[in-house]
């Protein structure tokens, strides 16, 4: 785990996502845990070194935020919507997460999914030690989005409305997403823990901020065009607008996923 604060810790070497911990006088929060049941088994080890664990905070509704919370302890919290979506959630759905992500990986007799304890719609706040956790709903990347600002840090948890690799639209909202990128910088922190890719400062934002409208002006500029759905699936490829993507055949079908959602919503 990187230290990031005094009390502040992130995962991101074993984990699909970055899954952090704040660590107060009175246990720890976790925000977020790894997919791979043997990687979450051993981040919770490593977390239970700095106390027990009082509380789990998911920040959005997709597996490779919410599939090790079974392997954690703790009242667990998250956006209503995120809770119905493990409910809904199948064991086979995991498995080919799993292939592809970390192909051999067998479930344990361990693993289920761990629905949240305690929901809520647009904000709430808690306090555990000497720290306060305001979590507010932020819509973007997906509908259930949370970030997770814990003032005593200087440091907001942005889950995957800021990604710092390729970015995911299958449930996005794009308008939504460039307004919660604004409302982000009125934020008075030093640190940003995105969802996924480096922790980094607020400038993390304004990047997000050109990312994401470069793929809308892109998709925007296709339709304007004239190319129909299949035609930007064949021929947008984003590796003009990011010379560094990789050649793959993950990344194409990712690009694919993403102006397809993006082509949708705006010919709408």
């Amino acid at each position: 785990m990187q230290k990031i604060t005094e009390n502040v810790y992130v995962e991101s070497q074993i984990s699909a996502c970055n899954s952090s911990c704040v660590v107060t006088k009175d246990g720890v929060v976790v925000i977020d845990t790894p997919m791979v049941p043997a990687n979450a088994k051993k981040h919770a080890a490593a977390i239970s070194k700095f106390g027990q664990v009082r509380y789990l905070v998911n920040t959005e509704p997709h597996g490779d935020h919410i599939s090790g919370n079974c392997y954690f302890g703790g009242t667990h919290i998250a956006h209503a919507g995120t809770r119905e979506a493990i409910l809904a959630s199948k064991v086979e759905d995991i498995k080919g997460m799993l292939q592809m992500m970390s192909p051999g990986t067998v479930l344990d007799n361990d693993f289920k999914y761990r629905p949240s304890d305690i929901t809520f719609s647009e904000q709430m706040t808690f306090y555990l030690g000497d720290h306060s956790f305001y979590l507010y709903h932020m819509l973007g990347h997906s509908p259930y989005q949370l970030a997770v600002y814990v003032p005593e840090e200087r440091t907001i948890f942005t889950s995957d409305n800021i990604s710092r690799t390729l970015p995911f639209f299958r449930q996005a909202i794009p308008d939504a997403w460039l307004k919660t990128l604004k409302e982000l910088k009125k934020f008075d922190v030093d640190y940003v823990v995105p969802g996924h890719g480096d922790v980094g400062d607020k400038s993390c934002i304004a990047e997000m901020e050109r990312t994401v409208n470069t793929w809308i002006n892109t998709v925007k500029g296709a339709i304007a065009k004239g190319m129909t759905l299949e035609e930007v699936q064949k021929k947008v490829t984003m590796h003009e607008q990011f010379p560094n993507l990789p050649h793959d055949e993950r990344t194409a079908g990712v690009v694919n996923m993403n102006v397809t959602r993006l082509y949708e919503i705006l010919k709408k």
